[in-house]
């Protein structure tokens, strides 16, 4: 059942149909996925430290979940030019959209400070805490 603040089916300028978004959102995996994505350092991860976090699905997995989530208007991906890639890193980046930081917001959904939190606490590798560190687009 949805929170009666999310306006099931209501649509807002930008076409966003809080109703679609929060069924494609609380689905287990896909959950999984933003809160990750809301949790990260930088709030924008590349498909590759979403695979570290989420180990039982494939990153094949974790791009159909990913574009679920964009057409929906969730999330969006964000990538460097051509020229200004680093060779052996990733160039592609996922970042909630402000409809769905709000809708969230509204319903108590991914709350930033409690998911930085728990993605902080996770052990990583010394490859993944360098692509946390690189710049984000």
């Amino acid at each position: 059942m949805i929170p009666e603040t999310a306006d099931p089916g209501q649509e807002g300028s930008t076409g966003f149909d809080a109703w679609r978004a929060l069924q494609k959102a609380t689905d287990k995996k896909r959950a999984d996925i933003l809160a990750d994505v809301v949790g990260h350092p930088k709030g924008m991860p590349s498909v590759e430290e979403l695979d570290y976090m989420n180990p039982p699905l494939s990153d094949d997995a974790i791009r159909r979940h990913l574009r679920t989530l964009e057409s929906v208007g969730v999330v969006r991906e964000r990538e460097f030019e051509t020229g200004e890639r680093l060779r052996d890193y990733p160039y592609k980046f996922y970042e909630l959209t402000e409809d769905a930081r709000d809708l969230f917001d509204r319903n108590g959904l991914f709350p930033e400070e409690a998911w930085k939190r728990q993605y902080l606490a996770v052990e990583k590798t010394p490859r993944i805490r360098e692509i946390e560190e690189m710049p984000r687009p």
